[in-house]
């Protein structure tokens, strides 16, 4: 296993929020191998190293591993918990998974709907979610009106936001109401499509999540769950 900074490893594996992990490391609560670390950036072995936080041990080396797969319902939250109450993810999952420590493998918005995947297993959340490895994304976007052909132009070779450049998206016309357009990308940024199309005064009225690696929604309903079978964990690894 891979060394990986203390933060993303805590976050990544659903110990706790990202807020309220880089609150425990500020205050001194987070110790590795007996000692106390304040530095959000200090590399850890996941498979090896000693976590205490706030007293407790973590175990980053779970004995069952899951990965299910999520058709997320519009005003659902993809985190572990929340701070002001909200329905997350976990909420929608059946109660014998609930003691497992399951994490969403990357997030969409409150406002979008469709596939999640949840895992316990940090390793496969790493490979899916980091740039470098490009596993496509595909979303179902619900426009008003058509994209003229430089509005296209411009999603498929990137656009310049506030934290810089996109990379090339794939866009194409679907008939699939209410959704208009497809986009594939193979970045995570915060609400990056539809940052995207306010770039160019289209912005989106619905958003879905269909599609990462070769992983599809199917005819999954929404609020529903399926387990994911090992054999179809390592084939979207391949893709």
């Amino acid at each position: 296993m891979v060394t990986r900074p203390l933060l993303k490893v805590l976050t990544r594996y659903g110990i706790g929020s990202r807020r309220r992990m880089t609150d425990a490391i500020k205050q001194g609560k987070v110790t590795v191998n007996g000692e106390v670390i304040e530095n959000f950036n200090h590399i850890i072995n996941p498979a090896t190293d000693n976590i205490i936080v706030d007293g407790k041990a973590v175990d980053l080396n779970p004995k069952e591993t899951v990965y299910l797969v999520l058709n997320k319902p519009k005003g659902v939250i993809s985190t572990t918990s929340d701070e002001k109450g909200r329905r997350t993810v976990i909420d929608l999952l059946p109660e014998k998974y609930h003691h497992l420590r399951l994490y969403p493998v990357g997030r969409l918005d409150e406002d979008s709907t469709g596939l999640v995947l949840l895992t316990n297993d940090g390793d496969l959340t790493y490979r899916l979610t980091h740039p470098r490895f490009e596993h496509e994304k595909e979303y179902l976007v619900e426009i008003k009106g058509v994209l003229a052909a430089d509005e296209i132009h411009k999603l498929k070779n990137g656009i310049r936001l506030e934290d810089g450049m996109t990379h090339p998206a794939k866009v194409k016309p679907v008939n699939s109401p209410p959704y208009n357009y497809s986009i594939t990308i193979h970045e995570g940024r915060k609400r990056q499509i539809r940052r995207m199309f306010e770039h160019i005064k289209k912005p989106v009225l619905s958003l879905k999540r269909i599609r990462i690696g070769n992983l599809y929604i199917g005819e999954l309903k929404e609020g529903a769950v399926k387990i994911l079978r090992k054999s179809q964990v390592n084939s979207l690894l391949d893709s």
